[in-house]
């Protein structure tokens, strides 16, 4: 998995299945929420991710407000989204 930022966006590409994954996600993001309260995390080929991210996002959305928007390259991980009830609470879209 690897992470690139720019300003408010950030692009993930590879799958999200490890903890060390979460704890780069995690580390970064807090780096860009730190200056931005509106982010775009673009997911670009993910099958999934994991329930520590997933519950990093809603956390983000949640308690801290952060204004999230997700775009996903992969229709098997806006299914995930869709099934969890999550697609609103994180703008989750295919593009």
């Amino acid at each position: 998995m690897e992470i690139s930022v720019s300003s408010e966006k950030i692009t993930i590409t590879g799958n999200i299945k490890s903890v060390s994954d979460f704890q780069q996600i995690k580390s970064t993001i807090d780096n860009v929420v730190s200056q931005h309260k509106s982010i775009l995390i673009h997911i670009v080929d993910s099958l999934s991710m994991t329930s520590s991210v997933i519950g990093y996002f809603n956390k983000l959305v949640l308690k801290d407000g952060i204004n999230l928007q997700i775009n996903v390259g992969n229709q098997q991980l806006l299914d995930l989204l869709n099934d969890l009830n999550l697609t609103s609470t994180f703008k989750a879209r295919k593009v």
